[in-house]
């Protein structure tokens, strides 16, 4: 399956369970993989047959910048249905992480996967 990536958005906002992660949103990082079949896209050269990665990527950053879930389970889950909404996209990676989250660390967070199937 042909793949779209967004790589390394960063967004800020309210994620985490501490009374301090409840106040001043941090910084957030997404990578989402956007599964779909391309050919037709390719064939064409239409964006109308594209799936548009910069509505894709402005969705999922307003929402990761506007939801305030505790865990980044639950934001990432939300992030996955707003891709699996977009017509072409037939399953969808996202991986959610909080740089500095965890003293010693660049990062954690999770990645998961979901499809249309689901």
């Amino acid at each position: 399956m042909d793949q779209v990536l967004i790589k390394n958005l960063r967004c800020r906002g309210i994620i985490g369970i501490n009374p301090d992660e409840r106040e001043k949103a941090q910084e957030i990082l997404l990578n989402i993989t956007l599964f779909a079949d391309l050919r037709k896209a390719g064939e064409s050269d239409d964006i109308a047959d594209c799936v548009n990665y910069s509505t894709v990527a402005k969705k999922v950053q307003a929402h990761a910048e506007s939801a305030r879930r505790y865990t980044v389970e639950a934001l990432a889950a939300d992030l996955a249905l707003l891709c699996l909404a977009e017509p072409m996209v037939t399953k969808v990676r996202v991986r959610v992480e909080k740089p500095g989250a965890v003293r010693f660390s660049e990062s954690v967070g999770v990645e998961i996967e979901r499809s249309r199937a689901d």
